[in-house]
Order: C-alpha cells, then structure tokens, then sequence
C-alpha cells in the first residue's frame, strides 16, 4: 500500500471511520505540563490529522531527481494537501503552481494534470476563507446559501478558485466524472456564491438550482451574537456544555477544542447581557485538548463537574487520559481523575464519548466511556475496550467493564442512556464504527453487580452498519416511550451534493428508530423525510419553535478542507415528518459543525443554540456561533429537578405535562439526562408548550424510588424547581435579559 493509499484509508475512517459524598482531596496541582508533552509527541508523530510527520517524508521524497513523472504528480497533489493541513496556503499554491508549469505540456502525463487543478482550486479557496470568514468575520459568514456580508470582500482567491475549479471540470473525462467532479462542481457554486455571481455566473452544467435549498417552512431568522458577546471562541473541533456552573440561575458556557495545545474556554452569564471571561478564574484555562466535555455531578454536591475525552480520531496516538474535573466550593475546577480511579491500564484510550447515568439506581451517578477500538479491522490492530465505572458513593469509581459484559470493543463514536423499556433502569446504546450495541440493563433493583445484554441484533438496531456517529434517546412523537436518534457518517461530500435536488440512496441516512412501547423498534426515518446524506458530526436535539415537538439540528462536515456541508436544522412537524428549515433559518453554517446546546440563555422562554464550530486539522479552526431564537410567540415551562433518594442531578427522571389548548388536552413528554453524546444542553427541562391556555398538570416520576407525583397550579411560562420526596413546587422567577442582543 502506498503512503498516498494509506492516507486516502484513514481519511475514509476519519471521515467515517441526595447528601454530599465526602469527596477527594481538590488541592490544586498545575497540568498544563503534562498535557504539553502530549501535545508535543503528536506534532512530531505521524499521524495524519495533527502530526507533522507525513508532511517531512513526502517533502523527502518529491527532492529525489529521477522520479516518474506521474508519480512525482501524484505527490505533488499529496505534499501539497499536507501543506494545507499545516496551514502552509501560500506555500502550497506555490508548490502546484510550479508543479502545473512544468507538468502541464506534457501529454503522457495529462491524466494527471486535472488532479493538480482541483488541489490547488482548494487551496485558493482555504485562501478565500482565511481572507474573508476569518479575519473579516462577520454574523453571516460562511451563513448558506451565501449573500449579504457572507459574500467576499476580499474576492481575488475565490475568483482563482473558480477559475481552477472550471479548468478540473473541463479537463477530465466522462468516464473520470465520479465523487470528485460532484465535490468539484458543489465547491464550484459555493465559490460563485461567495462571489455574488449565483447561479447566473456558475455554467449551466454545473448549475444547482437555488430551488434545491429552499426551507420546506419557515419559523423565522436565527442570527449569531457570539462575536458581540465576546463567546466567539476561535478553535478547532470540541465541545460544548451549557449551563449553571456557579449557582446563580443564569446559564453559563463552557466549550473545548481538540487542539493538544488548546485550553477549555468559560464564559460566566452575568445576567446584564454580558458575558465575562473566566477560563483562568475558574482554572479550566489549564486543561489542554479535548474533543468533547460532558457535565456531570458525580459526588451529589449540588455543583456541576465536567468530565473531558481525548483522543479522538488519533489512533495509538490518542492514548491519552480524560479529566473529571471537580467543582470546588471556591468557585474553581480540580483535575482529581487519579484520585477518583479513572485512570488504569485500559484508561489510556482514544474516545471522544462517555456518558453518565446511575444505572444501578443507587442515586449515584455512574460512568460509561467509548473507546475506539480498532480490534476488528485488522487482527494486529491494538484493542481498546470501552469501560464503565461504578461510583463507589465517595467519589472514587470501580472498573466493572468484564463483569457488566459492556466491553464493546469496537470503534466507538458515541455512547447515550435511556430507559428505552420502561423497566426503571437506564439502558445503554453505543454507536460504532461497524455494527451498533443497545446494552439492555439487567441489572438487579437489589443492588446486585451490574449487568447488560447486547439486543442491538433482535431488536434491529444495529445500523447504520457502517460508520456511524451521534446518537441520542429521545421521545419524538410524545408517545411517552424513548426513541432513538443514530446519525450516520459513512456518506461523502458528493452524497450530500447529491442530495439537493434529488433523492439521497437512504442507505446513507441517518437512523431514527421508534418504540413502539413494547420494546421493539421501527426505523421511521425514511417515512419521516430524513433518509438524505447530511455528515453529520455533533448534533443535538431541542425545541426550535416552541411547539412542544422536539426538532433536531446537525453540524455537519469531516476533517477535509472540502468537506463545506451546511450544517441542518429539522423541525419535527408534530410527529409525522420533520421539516428542512436550514436556509429560512440562517443556521446552515457551512464550517464544521461539533458540539451543540439547546439553552434558553437569555431566559425569554425560548431556546437559542450555542454551536462549537471549528475544523480537526491544525489549520482549520473557526469561531464558536451563538443563534438568538427570533422568537414564537408560544407559552413555555422550564423544570429543574432535584434528587434525593436519585441521583442529585435527577437523570432518569420522567416529567409529562398535561396543558389545555384551544384544540383539546395534550401531554409532553420529557427524559432528564437523555442527552445529545456529542451536544451540551443543560440539566434545566425547557419545554415549549406551544399555545396552551393553562399547565393542567406535572407529573414526575423519580427513578431511585419508583415515586410518581403529581403537581398543580402551575403557571404558564414559570420557572420552577421540585425535589425528589417534596410537594412543594419551588418558583425560579427571573426576568429575561432585556440587554441581551437579538440582531433585530
């Protein structure tokens, strides 16, 4: 296999492939010096996303005087998007502009001119963007289709762009018209876009009929106020947590970025309609890396921790520890991973997914974490098993990954929990690249050793089979039983270019599987309209318009510079289909797309998405979007729950809400900690209750206990806190904040 085939190969898997705990001693020792020397054995690794070893050798190697001509072409094209990766744009432009001078003429190579044209159409596009979406950023930057200030200032990049794009498309054969002639001719009219030459300035051939993006609805204009707010944080692929850190009721943000060198980011809500730095009050500026950062509190002290996953996509260079970061009564963060038990022998592993649920109902949250084991592709390929701990009520934590049977031991891309068979205890899903798990909990109510069976095979739940990503359980059609979200990720940018216009190959999709209450599973996707090829990354799950339905927004994209896919909003049309509305939203962004939160964060009822955006490779960061909800008009009701006897946090709890509207009674329901694997929304239930005329009731169902209670009275459009054993309905009253930016 050549080097260029090898890199071609990990593409394809890159792209696809109650009362306090007497907790650990948190006295603060600095780890920015452990994760630096990380950082610095990936840069001088080989790795094909973050190290720089590739880029060296293939520099060795187009040096050597007396290479074949079409092999030496070959590695211009490769050196060349290496350069790329590394950020080295001009450079890159100057190495295939040499390359197509001297090559050009030459007729027994010109099968492998068109190649050189393409590469270099992209590296004057990277060019384009660094010029115009970066550093001349604005709120409807890279905002697709583009027009207004996401139209070029700076235009001569994108006008070399196009030019090598029409040269590529015009130069190869019929029989050469494959995937990158469909990536070509999309990146083709996203270029004239960029330009303001779309779609009269794009050839008839190549032309996407601006029809292809029209909204099948329209709820209204989202616009970005990141950069406004000072949230905007400029990094490469992570995380996102959205929610209260400190106590006060406002909704705070943390993010992280992959980047080995790159500091988790924390923005503290003041409740004026600002937002204050507090990255190194907080000491979180001292946590380096990080594709993806969950909120958990592990020790029921009532204050929210956060666990950090590394590694990701790295292969054996993603060995590498996560950090359950423990939130002090002093306001700051303390790395207490080793203290806890997290770290052991099978702990070093790429993941960038884990999940916490109390799956032995003892009111303590546990641990699951997906690792990506690489055991099935090759037989000498390094096993790393995924693991649950269990919490030892004392904030350590117990490997029983053997005994629970959970191993896994396949590529792990995503993890979620959800009682998916009404049964009281959480079940397990793990989303792979290959065949999928659901982990059935067979766990004894005694408190017996915990224990889970794969019934992914007889209850179909085991695609896509491929490679898939992002998952979720969720009740879609408010049927009171859990359905499951599973994203797929084995498509291409051509399969997704492909999809405007005309119908995607379904296979490509993403997996919506209903329950029909008995605990089997349907995959209603395609009846539902989203059996289409989007890439989708992060993504997450949310109330667009109040309605009650709960809509879905993906970020989409892979680590290739080619790889500009909108980012997709779907809006669940009561059950029955769900709805396009990226462009008559403004949310199809077109960087790529990773951790994403549902939150009303300027508490006017309605939910605002916070989006982590940014590429993987070193050289494609982007900033972090903040969409302010235009706003409905619909009632609302938020919910915090509070454990006792459960878990503090109150996951696995059940809420249904019984509203009157003018067309007759109606319920919703709702699952705490049913969460997005690769999305931040907060602890808080935010229910849009659509136009309801009054809160009937609220029923809660608590899992430790078993107790269900029922709960009159409230409000329309309250803010209410419940705990666990109380009939008291706590009211959370706070107004909106009125200097809060809308873009209006």
């Amino acid at each position: 296999m050549t080097r260029s085939t090898k890199l071609a190969a990990w593409v394809l898997l890159l792209a696809a492939a109650a009362a306090a705990a007497p907790h650990l001693d948190t006295t603060w020792t600095p780890q920015r010096p452990e994760f630096e020397a990380l950082a610095d054995r990936i840069d001088a690794s080989a790795n094909p996303a973050m190290g720089r070893g590739t880029h060296d050798v293939l520099k060795a190697e187009l040096a050597q005087p007396d290479l074949d001509p079409l092999a030496r072409a070959q590695l211009t094209c490769d050196f060349a998007n290496e350069q790329l990766r590394l950020g080295q744009i001009d450079a890159a432009i100057e190495t295939l502009d040499a390359a197509i001078a001297a090559l050009d003429a030459r007729a027994e190579i010109a099968a492998a001119v068109p190649e050189l044209y393409r590469v270099r159409a992209l590296a004057h596009l990277r060019r384009a963007e660094i010029d115009n979406c970066v550093r001349l950023h604005n709120r409807e930057c890279c905002i697709f289709p583009l027009r207004g200030g996401g139209e070029h200032t700076v235009a001569e990049p994108a006008r070399l762009a196009r030019a090598d794009y029409l040269e590529y498309l015009r130069r190869i054969s019929a029989r050469e018209r494959g995937a990158d002639s469909i990536t070509a001719t999309w990146l083709l009219n996203i270029t004239c876009m960029a330009l303001a030459e779309y779609p009269d300035g794009v050839p008839a051939a190549q032309r996407i009929p601006p029809a292809a993006f029209e909204s099948r609805a329209d709820i209204g204009r989202f616009v970005d106020v990141a950069e406004q707010l000072g949230v905007d944080s400029f990094d490469r692929a992570g995380g996102v947590i959205v929610d209260d850190f400190d106590g006060d009721g406002r909704m705070d943000i943390v993010s992280s970025t992959c980047d080995p060198r790159g500091p988790l980011k924390a923005y503290r809500n003041t409740g004026d309609g600002r937002f204050e730095d507090v990255a190194a009050k907080w000491r979180l500026d001292d946590q380096l890396g990080g594709l993806n950062i969950v909120a958990t509190d592990y020790d029921n002290d009532g204050r929210l921790d956060i666990l950090v996953l590394r590694g990701g996509w790295l292969l054996d260079e993603g060995r590498m520890r996560l950090s359950l970061l423990h939130n002090d009564a002093d306001g700051r963060f303390s790395d207490v991973t080793r203290e806890a038990g997290l770290v052991n022998e099978h702990a070093l592993a790429p993941t960038q997914t884990g999940v916490w649920a109390d799956f032995d109902n003892d009111g303590w949250l546990d641990l699951y974490v997906g690792h990506e084991s690489r055991k099935e592709f090759k037989d000498d390929h390094t096993s790393y098993p995924s693991q649950l701990f269990r919490n030892n009520r004392d904030g350590t934590f117990e490997d029983v990954t053997a005994r629970a049977g959970v191993a896994n031991d396949r590529y792990a891309k995503a993890v979620a929990a959800g009682d998916y068979d009404g049964d009281g205890d959480m079940d397990l899903y793990v989303s792979n690249v290959g065949k999928n798990r659901l982990y059935r909990n067979d766990t004894d109510r005694d408190g017996g050793e915990l224990r889970f069976t794969d019934v992914a095979p007889e209850l179909h739940t085991t695609g896509p089979n491929m490679r898939s990503f992002a998952c979720w359980f969720f009740d879609y059609d408010n049927d009171a039983d859990l359905d499951l979200w599973v994203g797929d990720f084995d498509a291409s940018v051509a399969d997704v270019a492909l999809g405007y216009g005309r119908p995607s190959d379904p296979a490509l999709g993403p997996r919506l599987y209903r329950n029909d209450g008995q605990g089997a599973f349907t995959d209603v996707a395609r009846s539902l309209g989203l059996d289409r090829a989007w890439l989708p990354m992060g993504a997450n799950f949310g109330d667009f318009d109040n309605d009650g339905w709960l809509d879905i927004y993906l970020g989409t994209g892979n680590p290739s510079f080619e790889a500009l896919t909108p980012n997709v909003a779907l809006r669940n049309d009561g059950g029955l289909r769900f709805q396009d509305i990226t462009q008559s939203a403004g949310l199809g962004h077109l960087q790529k797309g990773h951790g994403i939160s549902f939150v009303d964060i300027d508490d006017d009822g309605d939910q605002d998405v916070y989006h982590q955006l940014g590429g993987f490779f070193p050289d494609d960061p982007f900033r972090n979007a903040l969409f302010v909800n235009p706003g409905h008009g619909q009632r609302f009701l938020k919910v915090e729950l509070v454990g006792v006897r459960s878990n503090r946090m109150a996951v696995g709890a059940r809420l249904a809400v019984r509203i009157a509207t003018p067309a007759g009674p109606r319920t919703l329901h709702r699952a705490v900690g049913c969460v997005s694997s690769f999305g931040g929304s907060p602890r808080r239930q935010e229910l849009g209750l659509a136009d309801a005329t009054a809160i009937e009731s609220l029923e809660v169902w608590w899992p430790a206990s078993g107790e269900r209670r029922t709960y009159r009275g409230i409000a329309l459009d309250s803010n209410v806190r419940i705990t666990e054993g109380s009939d008291a309905v706590e009211s959370l009253a706070r107004p909106p904040i009125r200097a809060f930016p809308t873009g209006k």
